[in-house]
């Protein structure tokens, strides 16, 4: 018998599983049609639940920030693309706010593919965000239980740093921009040579960046 082998989720770094999806703003094919930007692509268990309906509210208050950042945002739980639809007419009606941005009617197959059923809550999908690049591969994911809304000013803050870090080639800080110990500066990357290490040395000397050691400092950009 042939030697099937399944599809295993994917990982940091991995390039974005390449699919067609039914969504409530037609079909797209993921990561082709985001060629070029950056999206967020975050699950939800179920249409018509309190938590998933606060986190829509509020994705969508942000979704002005996120496309400011060249970024887009994509929606997906095991529901018809009719629940969906209605459900995003509730939420217009009742709190006011228009949902704008695509929410992808899976089957299931999706949610396998991306290991977010789940365990022991049925078809239901877990609260999983996945980051992906504007050259289509995951640079974040991040998974919450049913019971846990997110935070989408950290997801924002995520998307932000990660393109600030490839810009200017730096590390992030805790808490960036308004870390305790050094407020908004960012991480120059540690050093792996001795000269290295004796060049930052000097650098620090002359004033060009500020360091607690060679193998920790950092600088406003």
């Amino acid at each position: 018998m042939e030697n099937i082998q399944k599809p295993t989720m994917p990982l940091l770094g991995d390039k974005f599983p390449s699919m067609k999806v039914v969504t409530t703003r037609g079909e797209m094919n993921l990561p082709e049609d985001m060629a070029g930007k950056w999206f967020v692509l975050f699950s939800h268990p179920a249409d018509f639940t309190p938590v998933c309906t606060t986190e829509f509210v509020a994705f969508q208050k942000l979704y002005p920030k996120f496309r400011a950042l060249n970024t887009e945002l994509v929606g997906l739980s095991i529901d018809q693309v009719f629940s969906h639809i209605k459900w995003e007419e509730w939420i217009k009606e009742n709190i006011n706010v228009e949902i704008e941005f695509p929410i992808i009617a899976d089957t299931g197959a999706v949610a396998a593919r991306l290991g977010l059923v789940h365990p022991g809550k049925g078809s239901n999908t877990v609260r999983a965000v996945f980051i992906v690049d504007d050259k289509g591969y995951i640079r974040i994911i991040l998974y919450y239980p049913q019971e846990l809304g997110r935070n989408m000013e950290e997801i924002l803050r995520a998307v932000e740093g990660m393109q600030f870090s490839d810009k200017n080639n730096v590390a992030m800080p805790a808490n960036w921009p308004k870390n305790d110990i050094i407020d908004d500066h960012v991480i120059i990357h540690p050093v792996k040579t001795v000269d290295a290490a004796n060049e930052r040395k000097e650098k620090a000397a002359k004033g060009e960046i500020q360091c607690f050691d060679w193998w920790f400092c950092h600088k406003k950009v």
